[in-house]
């Protein structure tokens, strides 16, 4: 019994410390803890200016899993009405990341890791963007990069994207002209606000957030640039709440909307893999 309450304040102290890295629209080079689980319900809206000319959501529920320190996986399925005029099921996702390096201090750690990302989609293709959250079936790979100091965490990711879909490999001549290949960058930071100081695991956290992500086309000239700030709050070292807010500062791509809305609730479940002795 001893042992299990050292462990999981070991696990709550961990999440204190990182806390300004669970960033809410990229991966920080961090995982879930090690045997541990959290499952998160995210919403996305996009506002009228898509290919329907109205308000689109999109709900995803996902669950993470915490293998090992180094490993994580994740499952999710994406219900939505952004391609369609009715709400539907419309995606399944599989994400896993490896983290190859940790340089760990007091109050600071500098962390990379390695990801793969693969969806399948039963989304019409629209859109010149390319997106594995429910607009397109591909794989993704990239590498993350994460500062953590004090109460600011810096991250970078560079990623790169597939699209698998049937048109790629036929003779078809397709008006607006499809997109099968991009590069994906971000660069997220994050602050800790709240509490000044720690004195118990159950104080309230209060992040705010600053991310830029951009994504540049391959086999065309199209790109745009994004800004997405973002508020969270964190309960009990357990439960987390996000609000974000993304909007396109420069592009000429076209996309499902060039401003959109994120909102998220994620529960975490610390140690329910560890084998009972």
């Amino acid at each position: 019994m001893r042992k299990q309450i050292l462990l999981l304040l070991l696990l709550t102290a961990t999440l204190h410390l990182s806390a300004q890295e669970l960033y809410v629209f990229s991966e920080p080079a961090s995982n879930v803890p090690s045997k541990s689980i959290s499952i998160k319900l995210k919403e996305h809206f996009v506002t009228s200016d898509n290919i329907y000319s109205r308000f689109s959501q999109r709900f995803m529920p996902q669950v993470m899993a915490g293998l090992s320190k180094k490993l994580m996986v994740r499952a999710g399925v994406s219900i939505s009405n952004m391609h369609t005029p009715n709400v539907r099921y419309e995606s399944f996702n599989l994400y896993a990341k490896y983290r190859f390096w940790s340089k760990d201090e007091l109050h600071k750690h500098f962390r990379m890791a390695v990801f793969a990302d693969v969806s399948k989609t039963k989304a019409p293709f629209h859109y010149d963007e390319i997106t594995l959250m429910g607009d397109k079936s591909g794989i993704e790979a990239g590498i993350i990069a994460t500062q953590l100091s004090h109460k600011l965490a810096v991250s970078g990711t560079l990623s790169h994207i597939q699209v698998l879909d049937p048109s790629r490999t036929n003779k078809a001549i397709y008006i607006p002209e499809r997109y099968y290949q991009s590069m994906n960058y971000s660069f997220s930071a994050g602050y800790l606000l709240l509490p000044r100081e720690y004195s118990d695991y159950r104080q309230t956290n209060l992040n705010l957030y600053l991310e830029i992500l951009g994504q540049q086309i391959l086999d065309g000239k199209k790109s745009y640039v994004d800004i997405a700030p973002a508020l969270q709050l964190i309960f009990n070292s357990n439960l987390k709440v996000n609000v974000g807010y993304r909007f396109q500062a420069a592009g000429n791509m076209q996309r499902m909307a060039n401003s959109s809305i994120q909102i998220s609730l994620e529960r975490t479940f610390l140690n329910v893999l560890r084998k009972k002795s």
